[in-house]
């Protein structure tokens, strides 16, 4: 076992092998979403709602792209203690989200603490349940807001997790396709892959039209400029 940290392409679907994507609605899940379809036989969604501020947002970009995939597994749970825990700008709203400045070195606001590991956990015992062995995950390192829980070391070591904490006969592995990619080349990617990146939703604070001005806006709008490519969903 052991997790995978590049876009890589198996030489052929495994026979009966089922994956789950954490779909969050966004644009790097969209895209790590479309590589699961050809690497695996059967492929589920999962969606996590946490209190975020754009939850209804998301949850709708969701089910857009479980839709256009054909992905039929889904689950969305919700693990709203997180927004009662607070100390993020996602999901507490006493806390401003801030305005995106791309050149900061510190860990923003809107950092949900530790929250990848609440995702990766629900993952794996659903993926425990029906019996996938891969998970899927759209993090990004680099060209990111320098989230903690978005580096490599951290997959590698919840794996470690995963190997230890279930079943002796279950192996389940983390996959982290994106995750050396700078944004600008997970939309070449994305456009490579057919994936539908008009249904996605990055804003942080907006539901109607994407505001622009967030981290989130901010690093979308550089990553498509950087591309060549028009941002085809639109903003206030």
């Amino acid at each position: 076992m052991g997790g995978s940290s590049e876009i890589q392409q198996t030489e052929a679907s495994e026979a009966g092998s089922l994956a789950i994507c954490l779909v969050s609605g966004g644009m790097d899940s969209c895209v790590t979403a479309a590589i699961p379809r050809v690497e695996n036989a059967g492929l589920a969604f999962l969606h996590v709602s946490y209190g975020q501020r754009t939850e209804d947002r998301e949850r709708r970009a969701f089910a857009d792209l479980a839709k256009h995939f054909g992905v039929e597994k889904r689950l969305n749970p919700s693990i709203e203690y997180l927004k009662s825990m607070g100390g993020s700008s996602l999901t507490d709203e006493r806390i401003d989200v801030a305005e995106a400045n791309l050149a900061a070195r510190s860990i923003p606001s809107s950092y949900v603490p530790f929250r990848n590991s609440h995702l990766l956990a629900i993952a794996t015992s659903w993926a425990e349940v029906i019996g996938a062995s891969r998970i899927y995950i759209g993090a990004v390192a680099e060209d990111s807001s320098g989230y903690p829980d978005c580096r490599p070391e951290f997959y590698e070591a919840f794996q470690q997790v995963i190997d230890v904490g279930t079943k002796p006969d279950t192996n389940i592995e983390i996959v982290t396709p994106v995750i050396n990619l700078r944004k600008s080349e997970i939309i070449k990617r994305g456009l490579e892959l057919n994936a539908p990146l008009d249904l996605t939703w990055s804003c942080y604070q907006a539901q109607d039209l994407a505001c622009g001005r967030c981290d989130s806006c901010a690093l979308r709008l550089r990553a498509f400029a950087a591309a060549g490519v028009v941002d085809p969903i639109k903003y206030a």
